[in-house]
């Protein structure tokens, strides 16, 4: 599986883009299948705490890609939230290819 990082218009540390690399793999135990992953990671301009913006991409096989926005006070919280819808949004498809 391939995961692309890209923060906008700020730097981010190393130690921020293995905690995404390890909630992002840890995706792979309730799909297999998954094709690779692209996160944005951005700064939302209003002067709210809550201005941290995770969004995922993941590419699975079949052409639908699965895709979760998530804002937060921090982008480890904001991750964690969309990992998680993510995590629903496979074992859906799952159940789906399933025929249940």
């Amino acid at each position: 599986m391939y995961l692309k990082i890209k923060s906008i218009r700020f730097d981010a540390d190393k130690r921020l883009e293995d905690f995404i690399e390890t909630k992002v793999n840890k995706l792979s135990r309730v799909y297999e299948d998954i094709i690779g992953a692209e996160v944005f990671l951005r700064l939302d301009k209003n002067q709210k705490m809550e201005n941290k913006i995770t969004e995922i991409r993941l590419a699975i096989p079949g052409g639908n890609d699965l895709f979760a926005k998530k804002q937060s006070k921090s982008f480890e919280a904001a991750t964690d939230t969309a990992i998680e819808a993510l995590r629903r949004q496979l074992k859906k498809h799952k159940e789906k290819l399933r025929g249940m």
